[in-house]
């Protein structure tokens, strides 16, 4: 009878390790789907947003650099996204290389009124310390654009939950951009872009 029962518990742990191991591995695949969407949607609006300077006849803003400060992407060669016509960065090693690169604050951008034709911002917003920082950011992209294209991380994404330099949830519903603080209280719609 001893037999039996060694067999049954190696068999319920057999049976929880596959289970265990289905799990890490759906939901390894989930983040990879979410992960493959969230790069198309990237690259959907950086095409767009260059498509739109273009028929403007006016240059391209990107915020911030394609090489981001984590030298990654430098040793593959793969910067996170276009540099557009103009690049704007608080750090200068983001912006290394680019050949019309402004060291500088996206709540302060130095260019005048309507400079550019769009404006390309991908995961920015959600590292701003507060929604009113977000805020002013919005409203100095869209004074020296005339369109501007977010791209922000999706909240099925697990390292959007974890990484804490994440300040702000961000997301779009239509026309409108919604902020909330990390850690606040319901949702307050505070922009529309």
């Amino acid at each position: 009878m001893d037999g039996s029962l060694e067999g049954s518990s190696e068999m319920v742990q057999v049976v929880l390790l596959y289970v265990v191991l289905a799990i890490l591995a759906a939901v390894g695949i989930w983040q990879l789907v979410v992960w493959m969407f969230e790069i198309q949607d990237k690259n959907r609006k950086y095409r767009a947003a260059d498509n739109y300077a273009r028929e403007r006849s006016k240059p391209m803003l990107v915020v911030p650099g394609p090489w981001g400060v984590k030298p990654a992407r430098r040793w593959f060669n793969k910067p996170a996204h276009g540099g557009g016509d103009v690049c704007l960065d608080i750090d200068r090693r983001a912006v290394i290389g680019h050949p019309h690169a402004v060291v500088g604050s996206v709540t302060h951008i130095p260019f005048s009124n309507g400079t550019f034709g769009a404006a390309f911002v991908s995961h920015l917003l959600e590292h701003m310390p507060t929604t009113k920082d977000a805020v002013q950011a919005l409203d100095e992209l869209n004074r020296v654009a005339d369109a501007v294209f977010l791209v922000y991380p999706s909240r099925q994404s697990i390292a959007n939950w974890v990484i804490p330099e994440h300040k702000l949830w961000v997301w779009q519903k239509g026309d409108k951009t919604y902020l909330r603080q990390r850690g606040g209280s319901g949702v307050q719609e505070i922009y529309y872009c």
